[in-house]
């Protein structure tokens, strides 16, 4: 007998063979090369294709990167400005033409909730239902939230703080002052826009990377890429992890393709101060190490230069770039600030430009160091079946580019198809990494 009501029943898991979650660049390429070897898969996607760079960056940004590097395996850039940079609108565009000619099977506006091992892969619930799977490629990027300093929290409320992932542009802000804090690519560019506004522009400078846009006539890129630098892995370096986390390259993509590093941003009038390491009371202090910075900075640009000139001679390329060339060394002030009163109220906004972190809150496997982060080798997470693509340095210095991931999804899509191999033979998944593939 009923009484008339009835408990709702949970919808049965769909199956799939691979679960890949990020419909970015490197989710795509991961389909591209899990379709060429027949394995049936899905593209799980929060938002629409490319949506962090339809909705979550800065409007007037444009990529580091040539357009004519910014292929994918089986699609080439192919439109009217190779030497151009795309804005971020037009890459989303980009992917979207690519997810179609793939055919790839995106979910779009599906939230996954949580990711937990099972009985022969894994399960992947959703707000659009479950699925279940034999493997996991993890897409999702690696600027998925702000790395904000402590010390945010003990600034004055009546400062307004934004971080590089909430801004947008210079209106957001009131009038008044504005202290950048990090000197990567975003720092330099958000500090050169925002005192193009009208506003006073205070730079903190820590550890940094710095580059010409345009070296002996060709763009760095070109250079990087040609002398084969940004295919080293992890093998060629000392710590590959303090590689991981250096600050990107002061560049920016802009069609007069200008460089832009500390004596330009000093030529247009922002203030360069030292790494922002207290407060005390209403008094910010900054780091008395900005020479040691700057020159550490331009030593390491000068061996990079020194070492891409004798890459062109010893292969030939000298009689077709231009002559060797050297920048200025930076320029500083004979004592920069240490300290700025917040009473006095020079600053009315604070921009945190300190960096992105990666959000895998929803991977409930133990996979992660005491650090919080996944631990992996060359992309191959320590538990079978899970892999991540898209991290900086993951596989080869290009790991991060848009181009860079082609290989790794290949490199990672043969180890994926092996490992699946392996277990089809033995009847079940095995428990571990297959042997005889390298990681």
């Amino acid at each position: 007998m009923s009484d008339g009501c009835s408990l709702p029943t949970r919808r049965a898991a769909r199956t799939v063979t691979v679960v890949v979650i990020g419909a970015g660049h490197a989710g795509l390429a991961m389909s591209h090369h899990l379709a060429a070897r027949g394995i049936d898969h899905v593209i799980l996607e929060r938002g629409e294709v490319a949506n962090s760079w339809r909705h979550e960056r800065w409007d007037s940004l444009r990529l580091l990167t040539p357009n004519w590097q910014c292929r994918l395996p089986g699609l080439a850039y192919n439109g009217p400005d190779p030497d151009g940079f795309m804005d971020a609108q037009a890459l989303a565009d980009h992917l979207g033409h690519y997810a179609r000619v793939l055919a790839a099977p995106v979910h779009t506006h599906i939230t996954v909730r949580s990711v937990q091992a099972t009985e022969g892969g894994y399960r992947v619930s959703t707000d659009g239902g479950d699925w279940r799977c034999r493997a996991v490629v993890l897409a999702s990027g690696a600027c998925n939230r702000p790395v904000v300093p402590s010390l945010d929290a003990a600034l004055p409320a009546s400062l307004c703080r934004v971080t590089a992932f909430d801004y947008r542009h210079p209106a957001q802000l009131p009038p008044g002052g504005v202290l950048v804090v990090g000197a990567s690519a975003t720092g330099v560019q958000l500090a050169e826009e925002i005192h193009a506004s009208g506003r006073p522009v205070t730079l903190a400078v820590g550890e940094h990377v710095r580059l010409p846009r345009r070296y002996r006539g060709r763009d760095i890129q070109w250079w990087l890429e040609a002398s084969g630098l940004l295919d080293e892995g992890p093998e060629a370096v000392d710590d590959p992890e303090r590689v991981r986390r250096l600050p990107s390259p002061q560049l920016v993509g802009s069609d007069d393709h200008r460089t832009l590093d500390l004596n330009a941003l000093a030529a247009q009038g922002v203030e360069r101060v030292g790494r922002l390491v207290g407060l005390n009371g209403t008094r910010l202090q900054f780091s008395g190490s900005l020479p040691a910075h700057v020159m550490a900075a331009d030593l390491k640009l000068g061996r990079l230069l020194h070492s891409l000139d004798t890459w062109a001679r010893e292969s030939g390329m000298d009689s077709a770039v231009g002559p060797p060339e050297r920048p200025e060394p930076t320029h500083l002030p004979a004592a920069p600030r240490l300290g700025i009163d917040l009473a006095r109220g020079e600053f009315q906004s604070v921009v945190w430009a300190t960096g992105f972190r990666p959000d895998y809150a929803w991977l409930h496997v133990p996979v992660f160091d005491r650090k919080g982060r996944l631990r992996h080798r060359g992309g191959v997470i320590e538990a079978p079946g899970l892999y991540v693509l898209g991290l900086p340095f993951l596989r080869r210095r290009g790991s991060s580019f848009i181009h860079g991931a082609d290989d790794d999804a290949r490199e990672l899509g043969d180890h994926l198809a092996a490992w699946l191999a392996r277990g089809q033979r033995h009847g079940a998944l095995p428990r571990g990494l297959p042997t005889g593939v390298t990681a």
